[in-house]
């Protein structure tokens, strides 16, 4: 079964890419993945092929998440938020001028981490038809937050920094350790050769 599974995946992929053309007609996404915190916003943008006389009123869009919740759904130039699923309630916005340039962008507010997955936006214009999809990961703010106050409590140190100060902290302990045994040789040396030198 995971001999399958390796391969299905790299296989679902291009039927996604391979089903984003069809003809002259491209759906595709402006950015493959996204990354945010939990109770973030984000925008996620989709484009495909227009026409100079493209009408709202003619475009039929439906975009999903992992190809099961209903994210957003427009038909005949009208949202019908009531086929949304109800966990994207009152946060999806959606910009209906960016339609007329062949832009889908949908703000998705108050991220939550099972907001997280794989978005496939389904584009027919009436001239045209196809998808494409853009995989979004919502990362648990307290855990972000409990990593960047281990960081700041555990700095890494700066390597130049630490040669500057260890090189001013070791060389007077150097410096220590080489007169030290070089005085006590000179004053032994002298303590013996002293009366000899007298007697002399």
């Amino acid at each position: 079964m995971d001999f399958m599974a390796f391969f299905m995946v790299p296989l679902w992929t291009l039927m996604l890419r391979l089903g984003s053309v069809r003809g002259s007609f491209v759906v595709d996404v402006t950015q493959s993945s996204y990354q945010a915190e939990e109770n973030h916003n984000i925008t996620l943008e989709w484009t495909f092929t227009t026409k100079p006389d493209t009408s709202i009123s003619a475009l039929k869009i439906l975009c999903s998440l992992n190809n099961d919740l209903t994210l957003y759904y427009l038909r005949d130039g009208v949202e019908f938020s009531e086929v949304q699923d109800k966990k994207f309630s009152g946060r999806v916005q959606s910009d209906k001028d960016a339609l007329r340039e062949g832009r889908i962008r949908l703000q998705l507010s108050r991220l939550r981490t099972e907001d997280s997955g794989l978005y496939l936006c389904e584009v027919d214009t009436g001239y045209g038809s196809g998808y494409n999809s853009c995989r979004l990961t919502v990362s648990d703010a307290k855990f972000a937050k409990t990593s960047t106050t281990t960081l700041l409590l555990f700095p890494t140190p700066d390597p130049e920094d630490m040669t500057q100060r260890h090189g001013r902290s070791w060389v007077p302990v150097v410096i220590v350790v080489i007169t030290v045994p070089l005085v006590l040789a000179l004053a032994g040396f002298a303590a013996y050769f002293s009366p000899r030198l007298a007697e002399t």
